[in-house]
């Protein structure tokens, strides 16, 4: 077979002539294709753009497969030609500060490389021109470490090359070029005389790297930002899809300095750094949609911790479906939030998506013919629909006392944040019993536990059976990436393990994850919700009362028709939306 690998150009420089030449040798397009690129771009001055950018503009299919030659492709064909592996610049696995120090910006920039991954005896350069070798020896001399050659997209390296660059000078200028500091709230500080002034929370500086800190999670989709005080440093931390993922590390001073701006900007007492604290901020995302975050700080060991729960508005428009509630889950629900009095709880542990759940219901709940009001702590989303109080416990705002003066607003439905107490659990009670839909959460491990929890808090077993029309527990599952996931033969073990002590049918085939660029190599994007919904019936309302035995309850739940978190999970798996792995990751232990 002839050998279809084009020749190395004369030059070191590609030209598009050079990769059109390069494209026919190689079979991926025609002549007249090649031509009609280079006959589109003569005269025109594109020399700020590669000339792969500029064949991937045109849009061509590869006479191979059939696909189209996007930038990515003409990457690793590039690379191919070149026998350089091919790689994907992920920002989420570049280590910043150590990149920059490898070489000067004005250096990497005059060739066009970055450094992507640094090791004890090899660093590894990425760049988009694979013949040109004239800076190798300079760099080797002075790094004194072997230099590993690949080729990245040309987008990714012109702009990573600004972004981390730019970082890491606003770190090194806002931290004044000094190594660790003293930290004031770290527990074991040292005395250290002389040191120059810290950061100011509004340095240039400082503010460069939370417009570039906010930014960049928006991008890589986090649901919350971690900023965590560590011994000398300041690690930030990205949730994505439900796992944390490293992301950088600042000296201490600039992360105190990052976390005292953000506290500017959610409008909290900067000075007082020994209490907790909450507050929000709106912001727009890249695509110029409002997103609020919200703030809570928290004193630690090594200074002061802030989360930021970052909440997109267009959640609130996702439907039912959307939000993973099967056709059955969704009839079962509506039926219960249609009612119109009666309390209605979600029950399930911190993020999994029961705010989410109770905002998106309420929003189609929502009429010019309903009074919607929700005691909240603190409010998450700010909803025009809602009428949304906060509670304030500094004036004795509590979500009692909330509910006390909501009922006095002449509202339709009630929304109380979390029933923590029993002065709440008996507000809502009251609220249900004079007429009111009342909607809240509670932290339990299933739906079933919820009554039990109800009775420990101290609520008669006679008002939980005249209030109380249903329980929801839910979860959240990663899904697996529609792009790159790949049939896989089904683990029948695992699968009765996951719908134990049912006999669901197994499914013919199930999928794994792959990863691919689209997901960042994960095999996952997104999450959806697997639910558990109890609707209490007169069978089972008549079980509650002070001897109430949890299991006799689950089991009467179960013949009723709820389907367990757990088997909710295993219709994703069969549907091809999630792995056996993932289900069982996240959800308790059936029983029956």
């Amino acid at each position: 077979m002839a050998d279809l690998r084009p020749r190395v150009p004369h030059r070191s420089t590609l030209t598009l002539r050079d990769i059109c030449t390069a494209l026919i040798t190689s079979g991926e397009v025609s002549q007249d294709e090649a031509e009609r690129v280079l006959s589109a771009n003569l005269g025109s001055d594109n020399s700020d753009r590669h000339p792969l950018e500029l064949v991937a503009i045109a849009g061509l299919r590869s006479e191979k497969n059939g696909q189209t030659l996007t930038l990515e492709r003409l990457t690793q064909w590039l690379g191919n030609w070149a026998d350089q592996p091919y790689f994907h610049i992920d920002p989420l696995k570049i280590d910043t500060p150590a990149i920059a120090r490898v070489m000067s910006y004005g250096f990497a920039q005059r060739h066009g490389i970055l450094a992507v991954e640094i090791g004890a005896n090899e660093v590894t350069i990425a760049s988009a021109e694979p013949f040109k070798e004239d800076w190798i020896a300079n760099l080797r001399h002075v790094l004194q470490k072997d230099i590993r050659r690949v080729v990245a997209n040309p987008e990714d390296i012109r702009r990573y090359t600004v972004e981390f660059y730019q970082l890491a000078n606003s770190v090194s200028k806002a931290n004044g070029g000094q190594g660790p500091v003293g930290n004031t709230q770290n527990f074991e500080q040292l005395l250290e005389l002389g040191n120059k002034e810290n950061p100011d929370a509004n340095d240039q500086h400082v503010v460069k790297i939370v417009d570039w800190l906010l930014q960049y999670a928006f991008e890589q989709r986090a649901s919350d930002i971690h900023i965590e005080p560590r011994r000398g440093v300041t690690q930030i931390r990205f949730r994505i899809d439900g796992v944390l993922h490293h992301v950088y590390e600042f000296p201490d001073q600039v992360g105190i300095a990052v976390t005292s701006r953000l506290k500017i900007l959610g409008r909290l007492n900067v000075a007082e750094k020994r209490r907790p604290q909450d507050g929000r901020i709106k912001t727009r995302n890249p695509d110029n949609n409002e997103i609020e975050l919200r703030l809570a700080t928290m004193p630690t060991a090594f200074g002061e911790k802030m989360v930021l729960r970052i909440f997109d508005p267009d959640v609130l428009l996702q439907t039912m479906e959307q939000l993973g509630f099967s056709r059955e889950d969704r009839e079962r629900w509506q039926e219960m939030t249609h009612r119109p009095h009666g309390i209605v709880l979600v029950t399930g542990p911190t993020g999994s998506g029961k705010t989410t759940t109770l905002y998106s219901s309420l929003k189609q709940l929502a009429s010019p013919e309903v009074n919607i009001c929700t005691i909240e702590d603190p409010i998450e989303m700010v909803e025009p629909a809602f009428n949304q109080m906060q509670v304030q416990t500094n004036i004795d705002l509590t979500f009692a006392a909330g509910v006390r003066s909501l009922l006095r607003q002449d509202p339709d439905i009630i929304m109380i944040g979390e029933i923590r107490d029993l002065e709440t659990a008996e507000m809502a009670v009251q609220a249900a019993l004079t007429g009111h839909l009342v909607l809240s959460t509670l932290h339990t491990n299933d739906a079933p536990s919820a009554i039990t929890r109800l009775l420990e808090l101290g609520i008669p077993p006679y008002l939980i059976r005249a209030t109380v029309l249903g329980v929801m527990a839910q979860r959240l599952v990663r899904t697996l990436c529609p792009h790159c996931k790949s049939a896989a033969p089904l683990d029948e073990r695992a699968w009765a393990g996951l719908t134990r002590p049912w006999k669901a049918t197994p499914p013919s085939q199930t999928f794994e994850p792959v990863g691919c660029l689209e997901c960042r190599n994960t095999g996952y994007m997104g999450r959806a919700g697997v639910y558990e919904i109890m609707t209490l019936s007169n069978r089972l309302t008549n079980q509650i009362d002070d001897r109430c035995e949890l299991e006799q309850l689950r089991r009467d739940a179960y013949r009723e028709g709820m389907k367990s978190l757990r088997l909710s999970g295993a219709q994703k798996v069969a549907a091809g939306q999630t792995t056996i792995a993932e289900v069982l990751r996240v959800t308790p232990e059936s029983q029956r």
